[in-house]
């Protein structure tokens, strides 16, 4: 925990990681922000009031391509909990309270005091445009009804 903040750090295979968060968006609100940022291209979309349902099924349309090709930092969020899937294709929650570490118990994930390093660690210059991603994403974008827009992004 840190500044009152509960913080959890998933690290497994692609597929894995992104079936966890689409598992786990369950246990969010009926409706949600969404944050989606495409490093690839720079664009930003983002959504608020998002119905959880759609965003459920955004995210199970898009987890061949988000598994395939990572490069995609995806938040969806509410007052109290937050769920992002790093362009690392690692699952991060941070949260209010507890609950998560329950949860991902339930499911046979482990905590570790010290997470295994990254595997894959990219730049927005080691990553090739993906027509096929990049078409998933915005059809997914247009689904929700999220807005887009460019940003910087420099990690």
């Amino acid at each position: 925990m840190r500044d009152g903040v509960f913080i959890a750090r998933i690290g497994t295979t692609a597929e894995r990681v992104v079936d966890l968060m689409h598992s786990l968006a369950i246990h969010l609100d009926p409706a949600v922000d969404v944050v989606m940022s495409d490093w690839r291209s720079g664009t930003e979309w983002v959504g608020v009031g998002v119905a959880l349902p759609d965003f459920r099924d955004a995210l199970g349309r898009l987890r061949f391509p988000l598994a395939t090709y990572g490069g995609v930092e995806l938040t969806v969020l509410n007052p109290s909990d937050q769920l992002s899937l790093t362009p690392e294709l690692l699952l991060v929650i941070y949260s209010r309270s507890d609950r998560w570490y329950f949860l991902l118990d339930g499911l046979g994930l482990s905590e570790r005091a010290v997470p295994p390093p990254p595997v894959w660690m990219p730049t927005r210059s080691m990553l090739t445009h993906s027509p096929e991603q990049s078409t998933a994403l915005a059809a997914a974008a247009a689904r929700l009804g999220l807005s887009a827009g460019t940003v910087s992004i420099q990690r």
